[in-house]
């Protein structure tokens, strides 16, 4: 912070230049020191600045190349995704974090930050006609809470009831009330969105969460994409659309409420799918490969 060389530093802490070196690189790999560098002539930066004009956002605009596999695309979206959420996350917080392919793949490149009293909670339940889904979507709750030293809620409910009357009954239990009320609370909420026909497939389409029912039931009605397995159009809206009187995510008004609300998304498969966030007002802060971007605009 002071521009000391390394020697001046290595001569006023009384040790070898090397030492310095090996300092300032593990503040680097444990995130005590965030290098960032913001030219005026990146291409990303003009784009990022039409996606803050279009729709309102702060948007992290991720360079890829075009030729890049969408399993790569993912892979950079998320490290990138990992580093820009260490200074947003801080201590008395509480963190909604969903589960997906998305956020799998960022709690993997998550940058430690130490915190006290946060909270790390689960948006929507992960069990289905074949799994618990509880190892799934703990794992990645249990990085979240591992890098930022919070403490864990998971929500040990279905992704989708098989009757809304039963979704009713079990939100009135004191023990579930108590989730909810953590969700009413969030201060930062990180997620991915779903898209049917994304090439790298959304968990909740790939993983047997939905009958031939239910996706013929979205067909109907004009689903582009969800958010914690709450559906939502391409303009956003989200009235009438069958599946989220069984679903367990949080509706959108509650996403909307909170202050800092950060999408993650790679692949030009999930375009509609954001527009549709986008158009919900579900979003401040969009972490987005280049390409994707570019396509957005362009839609």
């Amino acid at each position: 912070m002071q521009d000391l060389t390394m020697e001046a530093i290595a001569h006023e802490l009384g040790t070898s230049r090397s030492s310095v070196s090996r300092l300032l690189k593990s503040a680097r790999d444990t995130g005590l020191v965030d290098i960032q560098i913001k030219s005026p002539l990146d291409q990303a930066t003009v784009v990022g600045e039409a996606l803050r004009h279009r729709f309102g956002v702060v948007a992290h605009i991720v360079p890829v190349p075009d030729q890049a596999s969408d399993v790569d695309r993912l892979d950079r979206v998320a490290l990138s995704a990992a580093r820009t959420l260490t200074p947003y996350v801080d201590s008395n917080m509480v963190i909604g974090v969903a589960w997906g392919s998305t956020l799998s793949a960022v709690s993997r490149c998550l940058v430690p930050k130490a915190t006290h009293n946060s909270i790390v909670v689960q948006l929507n339940g992960a069990a289905n006609t074949r799994t618990s889904g509880i190892e799934y979507a703990s794992e990645i709750l249990r990085r979240f809470g591992h890098a930022y030293g919070a403490v864990i809620q998971q929500f040990p409910v279905p992704a989708f009831f098989d009757d809304p009357a039963t979704k009713r009954a079990l939100w009135r239990e004191r023990s579930t009330r108590r989730v909810l009320e953590l969700h009413e609370r969030m201060d930062l909420v990180v997620f991915g969105v779903g898209a049917r026909g994304a090439l790298v497939p959304s968990h909740v389409y790939s993983g047997a969460y939905l009958e031939q029912s239910d996706q013929a039931s979205l067909e109907r009605d004009r689903v582009v994409g969800d958010v914690a397995t709450v559906f939502f159009r391409e303009d956003g809206s989200s009235v009438d659309i069958a599946l989220n009187a069984r679903g367990s995510g949080p509706d959108l008004a509650t996403i909307r409420r909170v202050p800092r609300r950060v999408c993650v998304v790679a692949g030009t498969a999930k375009v509609a799918a954001v527009r549709g966030t986008l158009a919900a007002g579900l979003v401040t802060d969009l972490i987005i490969d280049e390409g994707t971007a570019r396509a957005l605009l362009a839609s």
